[in-house]
């Protein structure tokens, strides 16, 4: 499931406060910044940093590569 537009525009990570990477292939929204990934459960983010999970190097390129991974926030791409 894919999260709308509209509401990509709103997110940031809940401890920095800076844009996030969703990658819908994978289900999450990842903090390249932390190296952390926060799940989205049927189609609702799960922005608990006590919910947040570290991200290991093959796991990061692969997020960082995905070809349709987007950054959240109001500049979008």
């Amino acid at each position: 499931m894919t999260l709308d537009p509209f509401l990509l525009e709103l997110l940031a990570d809940p401890v920095d406060h800076e844009p996030l990477r969703y990658v819908a292939s994978a289900g999450v929204l990842y903090n390249p910044r932390r190296r952390v990934a926060y799940e989205v459960r049927d189609g609702i983010p799960v922005l608990v940093p006590t919910e947040a999970r570290p991200v290991d190097d093959d796991e990061a390129r692969r997020l960082d590569e995905d070809p349709e991974g987007r950054s959240t926030g109001r500049a979008t791409n």
